[in-house]
């Protein structure tokens, strides 16, 4: 069975409180719910090598908890009406702007609000084109990450947006507050990006199984110890833009729990940036421009969206600051 999503949770002294195993991994992992967490457990997905694990103990304090979720079983996803901003459509294919917190498409813990239900309740001719799991699905933006996606229709273009992908034949512009301010204001960012071995959560360069990835940067204004940016994207690597900023120059994006650390970085910005972004769960990453030939039509199509309010907010609060 394919593995989607590894997680890992430490036991610590403020978690033993908990008492029961399957009450901090509903603690840590809140998209998971206790059935879901006694079906991984059962089917043999969450796993220690220090400790046998009961679901009704809890393990000793520095014990590794690793949680395997696994791609979902062959099921049709069920359309649902949500709200969703349609920026473009046609008999092929649509374009639409996906909210930050938004998951792409059903997963363990996430079987519905995806934007896979949505997007089969506006488009209901959409099933059985691509993956049966992820229908119309060519690309993906993480749960975290806001801006421009293409979903296909027909297969016939679903086949055709898959070959601009992978031969890399796609505009994909993000624009993102970063932070930290030593160094160039623009530049490319090249290594090859793989599976974190100390970390199956996280992306890491130049690691064992990598692929080659490269990202374009380009400085708008650098502020108190943030900056404000656009990237490019020549590849297409899981956390790309992610790994490459955090790893390589060393200036990870605001609010990214997984790649840097919002609490230090809430010291360190203007206060009233701080007071903007508390408590906002989500990296400041927005996917702002999608541009590719039509694969059936062959014309020329260019989309691009301005970032949520909450990003918009937090460059108002920066602009004042100067």
């Amino acid at each position: 069975m394919d593995i989607q999503e590894t997680i890992q949770v430490e036991i610590t002294e403020e978690l033993l409180k908990l008492k029961r195993l399957d009450k901090v991994l509903v603690e840590k992992v809140p998209s998971l719910s206790r059935n879901v967490i006694k079906n991984l457990f059962e089917n043999g997905h969450i796993n220690c090598d220090t400790a046998k694990l009961e679901l009704k103990k809890i393990p000793p304090v520095g014990t590794v908890i690793t949680v395997d979720i696994p791609e979902p079983e062959p099921s049709d996803a069920q359309p649902e009406n949500i709200p969703l901003e349609i920026m473009y459509q046609d008999e092929h294919l649509v374009i639409v702007n996906k909210p930050a917190g938004m998951v792409t498409h059903p997963a363990p813990g996430n079987y519905t609000g995806t934007l896979v239900n949505a997007i089969l309740y506006h488009c209901p001719d959409l099933k059985g084109v691509g993956d049966i799991k992820r229908p119309g699905i060519v690309h993906r933006l993480d749960k975290g990450t806001s801006g421009v996606m293409v979903i296909a229709k027909t297969p016939k273009c679903h086949e055709g947006l898959v070959n601009l992908f992978s031969t890399h034949d796609i505009v994909r512009e993000y624009e993102c507050l970063i932070m930290g301010i030593k160094y160039l204001p623009n530049g490319t960012l090249k290594s090859h990006i793989g599976r974190d071995p100390n970390n199956r959560l996280k992306m890491a360069n130049n690691v064992r199984n990598a692929k080659h990835a490269i990202t374009h940067y380009k400085v708008q204004k650098f502020y108190e110890n943030v900056a404000h940016a656009i990237m490019t994207l020549e590849t297409g690597r899981t956390h790309q833009i992610r790994v490459h900023l955090s790893g390589l120059l060393k200036s990870p994006i605001l609010c990214d729990e997984t790649y840097g650390n919002p609490k230090q970085q809430m010291k360190r910005i203007p206060a009233e940036l701080a007071k903007v972004l508390k408590d906002y769960p989500y990296p400041l990453l927005h996917a702002r421009k999608l541009g590719f030939i039509h694969p059936i039509t062959k014309e020329e199509l260019i989309f691009e969206k301005e970032p949520p309010q909450i990003f918009r907010e937090a460059l108002d609060v920066l602009n004042k600051t100067l």
